[in-house]
């Protein structure tokens, strides 16, 4: 089982080695990634360690990057914690202590002087990055106000029904106080900006860090509530329109090719999962960045999907990514010339290549 105690106590004592400079918390622009990063800040806040710098790493950003590390170097921070982001080695900061929170499964490892990592991706269940970040807050003091953001992103990352069923000790209390359908709402609100074409999480997590609850963002009608709303419709019509375009087969695999700059990929290969139970089904989507091909990986059926890949993985140019995330929901995201060698390697035709 996972050991949230445990987790809980090696942040706290992590932090304790935090220089007196606010900390920076660096997270994923998704509804796990930015509920964690707004339970951490609210947490270090309230401790007196604030104000919080939050820093959403969106669409085509590396927390490990020269930029992020210039634009963190000016705010001296005492410590980093970089949460929903995976896991590798590497110091962002020389220096300053860092906290690498994450239940992906880790691409290296970082030695004792880069971070201390309170990874979840060994447990039984794995616990999503916020639930991990709730549990790291409570050992800063009272958080039980702050479990609702854990809810979030635990039904944003597993749904509901898997959420509910792998941790119905977290889950109960938070539908009994904000019920499950406003949870889903909020989901699918947060998660809108990111998916859209400005890819701006912006709006999503300043909702999230000052909401009392789900109902504060569902009732809002501020320009931040209305860049949501304006989100998923503008998402909702691209993936309408993905949804006509019919799989292609190969073996075991079935591909759905898209071109739109919304993120639409991971919405569109899992809609296709129910119909197609034996496959593993991929969407792919070269309209999403220029000179790449950002692909989602979802099954029914197959366990691991990392491994699958990696068993099918194309060579490897420098700046691709490849097999990320979880083993039920990975992808990548490669340079067009990867993408038709990894089709081609998969058993598809030019009319799954991209010029």
């Amino acid at each position: 089982m996972a050991d949230l105690a445990a987790h809980g106590a090696t942040f706290a004592k992590a932090v304790s080695s935090f220089g007196s400079g606010a900390p920076a918390i660096l997270c994923h622009d998704d509804a796990d990634g930015l509920s964690a990063g707004a339970i951490l800040a609210r947490a270090f806040d309230r401790a007196g360690r604030g104000p919080t710098h939050v820093r959403v790493i969106g669409r085509g950003e590396s927390a490990w990057s020269t930029a992020i590390h210039d634009e963190l170097a000016p705010l001296a921070p005492g410590g980093i914690v970089v949460t929903d982001l995976g896991v590798q080695a590497g110091a962002i900061l020389p220096g300053v202590p860092m906290i690498l929170m994450d239940h992906h499964v880790p691409r290296s490892m970082p030695n004792g002087a880069d971070a201390v990592m309170i990874s979840g991706h060994a447990d039984t269940p794995i616990p999503t990055s916020s639930l991990l970040a709730y549990a790291c807050a409570s050992s800063l003091g009272e958080a039980d106000n702050l479990a609702w953001l854990a809810g979030v992103g635990l039904v944003g990352d597993l749904g509901e029904r898997g959420a509910s069923a792998d941790f119905p000790d977290v889950m109960a209390p938070i539908k009994k106080a904000h019920t499950a359908k406003a949870l889903r709402e909020v989901v699918s609100l947060v998660n809108a900006p990111r998916r859209s074409a400005s890819g701006d999480a912006g709006p999503a997590l300043r909702l999230l860090l000052r909401a009392a609850g789900p109902a504060d963002i569902l009732s809002a009608a501020d320009p931040d509530a209305e860049a949501l709303h304006d989100a998923r419709a503008e998402v909702k019509a691209a993936l309408d329109a993905a949804r006509t375009v019919a799989p292609l087969f190969a073996g075991p695999v079935a591909l759905i090719r898209a071109d739109s700059p919304c993120q639409i990929h991971p919405l569109v290969a899992q809609s296709w999962t129910h119909r197609l139970r034996r496959q593993v089904v991929i969407g792919a989507n070269a309209g999403f960045r220029s000179g790449y091909v950002h692909f989602a990986a979802r099954s029914a059926t197959v366990p691991d999907l990392i491994a699958f890949l990696l068993e099918r993985a194309p060579e490897l140019g420098a700046d691709d990514q490849f097999a990320q995330g979880h083993r039920r929901a990975t992808g990548g995201q490669v340079r067009v010339e990867t993408w038709n060698r990894f089709a081609s390697g998969l058993g598809f035709g030019p009319e799954t290549f991209v010029s």
